[in-house]
């Protein structure tokens, strides 16, 4: 059996069927990342980040997780803004 050996710029790349779709993947995965270190910087538990961040601490779990597919960026910009975060996009040439 041969074996198969593409090479991907990024996981992101290598696991969507669009390059669209690495693109919003990548850029949710990039603000859950930054959303999860303000809160560990902050030393809160999942209780209380859940609270400040309105919602529950299961999801909060997930987010901490790094589950990426269970937010958007539409929740994660919501997150940030609890959290007095301001969230911008910036457009690069690819």
């Amino acid at each position: 059996m041969k074996k198969r050996s593409d090479t991907y710029a990024s996981v992101w790349d290598a696991i969507a069927d669009t390059p669209e779709q690495a693109a919003n993947l990548r850029a949710r995965a990039e603000r859950m990342q930054r959303i999860a270190e303000l809160i560990q910087a902050e030393g809160w538990k999942q209780v209380e980040a859940a609270e400040r961040c309105g919602v529950t601490q299961p999801r909060m779990n997930d987010l901490l997780r790094g589950r990426v597919s269970r937010f958007s960026l539409d929740a994660r910009a919501n997150i940030a803004s609890a959290l007095g975060r301001r969230v911008s996009f910036d457009l690069e040439t690819a």
